[in-house]
């Protein structure tokens, strides 16, 4: 998603993400609340009850991205038992970039219905921000799939095709350095609940590379799915999609 191009694996990956889904995948929310008054300031709450798991999707942080394309998965796990919060938050070229990035994906979480603590989940630059999130007082524990988990490597690799420099604003220098710092999963403190990452070995868009440095560096979990893409852990469909949707079932119920 306005990374590197998608080649072989990730690119039928994709096709089957953005496929249209059956209508039972794309049922509305249940219900959707407001943190703010900016239109991306909501999160959408699938299935009864307080939501166990909270879905951060992807995009590079980019504006052309939303939470969309997770439905089907939040629909998946309501299927499971599971109720689900999908929130949304500013991006680049809609008011985002840091640090209003992440300070919606806070405000989302304190906006949630009740007092359950919830599983965390993010995919790829949701991954960045779920890690970045996991001192939050509402999580008990992370999962990043294919995260962007270190953004200081991210840079020097230009991931996202500029996706890093413009999320910290275009900063270079000492001002990106003090961005990093900010912002960086990787610079921060070990994180206070249970980490586990999940990277496919065959992803062209963000190396699994940046998950095996985190979790040596952060006592993380590692899951690497051998074969597997960007894309494939976010399609229900898919094996490794449905191998993920009973991991955040177990972790909701635990």
């Amino acid at each position: 998603m306005s990374g590197a191009p998608e080649r072989g694996r990730d690119a039928a990956e994709l096709a089957a993400l953005l496929a249209p889904p059956e209508p039972s995948a794309v049922a509305a929310p249940e219900r959707t609340v407001r943190y703010g008054g900016h239109p991306a300031q909501l999160v959408d709450l699938h299935g009864p009850g307080e939501p166990a798991v909270a879905l951060l999707h992807g995009g590079f942080w980019r504006e052309a991205f939303d939470r969309r394309h997770l439905a089907p998965c939040a629909r998946a796990l309501v299927a499971r038992g599971v109720s689900v919060a999908l929130p949304e938050y500013r991006r680049v070229g809609g008011g985002g970039g840091w640090p209003a990035t992440g300070r919606d994906v806070r405000a989302g979480l304190d906006a949630l219905p009740g007092e359950r603590s919830v599983v965390l989940v993010g995919h790829s630059a949701g991954g960045q921000l779920a890690l970045w999130a996991a001192d939050h007082p509402r999580v008990r524990a992370v999962f990043g799939v294919a995260a962007v988990s270190d953004l200081g490597r991210a840079l020097a690799l230009d991931l996202g095709r500029g996706a890093v420099r413009a999320l910290l604003g275009g900063a270079s220098g000492p001002a990106v350095e003090a961005a990093l710092d900010a912002a960086d999963p990787a610079r921060r403190p070990r994180p206070p609940v249970p980490v586990t990452l999940v990277h496919g070995t065959a992803d062209g868009q963000v190396p699994a590379d940046l998950s095996r440095r985190f979790a040596a560096r952060h006592g993380a979990r590692l899951e690497s799915l051998p074969g597997v893409g960007h894309y494939a852990p976010l399609v229900p469909g898919l094996p490794a999609g449905a191998w993920l949707l009973d991991r955040l079932a177990e972790a909701a119920a635990g």
